[in-house]
């Protein structure tokens, strides 16, 4: 593998050469060993709250994989399956006004997911769905990749892959300002446990090998969430409607304080490598099972 290519590709510094050396080769070497002699995709989960590098992980095991294995693999993120607009704009009118903001269960499009890796798993032509944060709405689908060969690895990495529902007790007390004023009768969030709850957990059971990206905790998120607003911004010369100020981000990341905080202290028990990261996503530790 082209590490030096890989990083100019990823605009990454140097020094995610080393990390990749001492921690994602050898990731990559066990998928490997789990991976030999499967009859069917060999399904990869990766978990990491909002800017924990999970995509630029994502890339670097599908280059490894290609590149040194000759395997090969199809990437999808969680964020790839949500609603359009028009659907969380109707979500908001039937179930509650937080609807409308992508990124909890219930925002996305489970059966589409379900239907592809389906597709994937069986050999059929797939269309890759491709979502646009700038426009808040899926790319028209006839720019989706289409996959005609049956892959040897799939990937799925969001931050809330494989995350359990939580108890309906847990649900109660708000854990932030948004929850308090704006999910007063526990509705919205009572809602988003449920559907986590459903076909969710059908899609996660696919998985085979997981792995996480482990925040120190959530108090990192709108720092590391605020650097991708901005990178997205630069890309599009703040053209499109998308992108959100500091104070819309902040409010935004409050979306997800619960379900985040919840899978920092259950998933590392349920994941095969956990990478622990300091403030400056910096691996500091790692759990294996």
């Amino acid at each position: 593998m082209d590490i030096h290519g890989f990083l100019t590709a990823h605009h990454l510094p140097s020094s995610y050469a080393d990390t990749a050396q001492k921690w994602f080769t050898p990731l990559c070497e066990r998928l490997i060993k789990h991976q030999k002699g499967a009859k069917k995709p060999f399904i990869l989960g990766i978990n990491g709250c909002q800017g924990s590098g999970k995509s630029t992980l994502t890339n670097f095991i599908e280059t490894f994989l290609e590149t040194e294995h000759d395997l090969r693999v199809v990437s999808l993120s969680i964020d790839d399956f949500y609603l359009d607009k028009a659907s969380r704009n109707a979500l908001a009118i039937k179930v509650h006004p937080l609807l409308r903001t992508r990124g909890v269960p219930g925002t996305h499009d489970i059966p589409l997911a379900l239907e592809t890796f389906a597709k994937l798993t069986n050999g059929e032509p797939t269309r890759l769905p491709r979502f646009d944060k700038a426009s808040d709405n899926p790319f028209p689908v006839g720019n989706w990749p289409l996959i005609s060969e049956t892959p040897d690895v799939i990937i799925l990495e969001g931050w809330c892959v494989g995350v359990p529902p939580q108890a309906k007790s847990a649900l109660r007390t708000p854990v932030n300002a948004l929850e308090e004023n704006e999910d007063s009768l526990c509705t919205w969030r009572t809602f988003v446990n449920g559907e986590l709850q459903d076909q969710y957990q059908t899609l996660f059971e696919k998985i085979d090998y997981r792995v996480m990206l482990a925040a120190p905790s959530f108090d990192c998120v709108y720092q590391w969430r605020l650097e991708q607003e901005h990178k997205l911004a630069r890309a599009t010369k703040n053209q499109a409607d998308g992108i959100m100020s500091d104070e819309e981000v902040a409010r935004f990341i409050q979306h997800y304080q619960r379900l985040t905080e919840h899978a920092l202290a259950t998933l590392p028990d349920k994941c095969n490598t956990v990478f622990h990261l300091d403030e400056q996503r910096t691996i500091s530790q790692q759990d294996l099972k």
